[in-house]
C-alpha cells in the first residue's frame, strides 16, 4: 500500500469479554506528531470470513483522496468471529466502534456529525442492522451485495452444494440451531426484520445488489425485497439503489462498489 493511507491496529474488547483487533485506515499525514482536524469516520463491517486487515487494505487510497478515517473491526458473533452474520452483540460492538477509535488512537478527531457505515455481504448485512440502531447516529450507509433475510439465507446455502452444507453447519454452530428450531434468533439477524426501524431512522442509505451474485443468490428476495419493502414505507431520508450484473468478488468491491459508495456519501467529490 503506497503512503498515501497508513494502517493502524485497535485493540477492543468485544461483547462477550474476548480481544478483538480492529484496523483503522488514515491519512499518512496524521499521527501521533501531527493530530487530525475532526474528520469523518467510516465503520466499515467486513464479509464472511474476511481479516479486519483485507477489508482494510479494500479501502485503497479513497480515505487520503476524501481526508477520512476507516475503521474495520474483526468483529465477534456469538461464537464465531469471522462468522458473526448479525448477531446482536457484534451490531453493539459496531455503534461502539468510534470509542474503540478515539480511545485507541486519540491523535484521530472524529467529527460526531459524521460517522458513516459501509459493508458488503455478510458486512452489508451488519451495515443494514446498524443502520435501524438510533444510537449509532449515523450520517449515511450503503450496503452492497447484502443479505437481508437470513432465515431464507440458510436454506439458500444449500445451492452452494458442499461449500453449502459448510455454511449451513457453521450457521447452527453461531446462531444455536436452524431456522426451525432458533427462528427468533434468525429473524434478529436479518434486516427485513427490522424494516420499519430503517425506514424511519433518518439514515440516507443506498443499496446495491446484483442479478448475476452467484454467492448471495436470488437478490430479488433479499435486497431487492427489502428495497421495496422500505420504499412502501415511505422513509424520513434518501433511498437509493445500484442493481446491475457484477460478480460477487473483491474486484467488484474494491474497484466498483467502494469508489461508488464514498462518492454518493460525499466523502471523495470526484472519485
Amino acid at each position: 500500500m503506497a503512503d498515501e493511507v497508513k494502517l493502524w491496529g485497535i485493540r477492543y474488547r468485544a461483547h462477550n469479554g474476548v480481544v478483538r483487533w480492529a484496523v483503522l485506515v488514515a491519512p499518512a499525514e496524521f499521527g501521533p506528531g501531527n493530530p487530525s482536524p475532526p474528520l469523518p469516520l467510516v465503520v466499515s463491517p467486513h464479509g464472511r470470513g474476511v481479516r479486519a486487515r483485507t477489508n482494510a487494505r479494500m479501502w485503497q487510497q479513497l480515505p487520503a483522496r476524501g481526508n477520512f478515517a476507516v475503521v474495520c473491526p474483526g468483529g465477534m458473533g456469538r461464537r464465531l468471529p469471522l462468522h458473526s452474520w448479525g448477531f446482536p452483540g457484534q451490531i453493539d460492538d459496531l455503534v461502539r466502534m468510534r470509542s474503540h477509535v478515539t480511545s485507541a488512537h486519540p491523535w484521530l478527531r472524529v467529527d460526531p456529525d459524521r460517522v458513516y457505515a459501509v459493508g458488503g455481504s455478510m458486512g452489508g448485512q451488519e451495515t443494514l442492522l446498524l443502520v435501524s440502531r438510533p444510537a449509532a447516529r449515523l450520517a449515511g450507509a450503503v450496503a452492497f451485495d447484502s443479505v437481508t433475510d437470513f432465515f431464507r439465507r440458510y436454506d439458500d446455502f444449500a445451492a452452494l452444494g458442499r461449500k453449502g452444507r459448510a455454511l449451513q453447519a457453521l450457521a447452527r454452530l453461531e446462531v444455536g440451531g436452524t431456522p426451525r428450531t432458533r427462528g427468533d434468533a434468525y429473524l434478529r439477524r436479518s434486516p427485513a426484520h427490522f424494516k420499519e426501524l430503517i425506514a424511519s431512522s433518518g439514515v440516507p442509505l443506498q443499496m446495491w445488489w446484483s442479478d448475476a451474485d452467484e454467492i448471495v443468490t436470488g437478490q430479488e428476495n433479499q435486497s431487492g425485497k427489502l428495497f421495496v419493502e422500505l420504499r412502501a414505507l415511505g422513509p424520513t431520508a434518501p433511498l437509493e439503489k445500484v442493481t446491475g450484473s457484477w460478480s460477487h468478488t473483491a474486484e467488484s468491491y474494491r474497484e466498483l462498489q467502494l469508489p461508488g459508495a464514498v462518492e454518493w456519501l460525499g466523502l471523495v467529490p470526484d472519485v
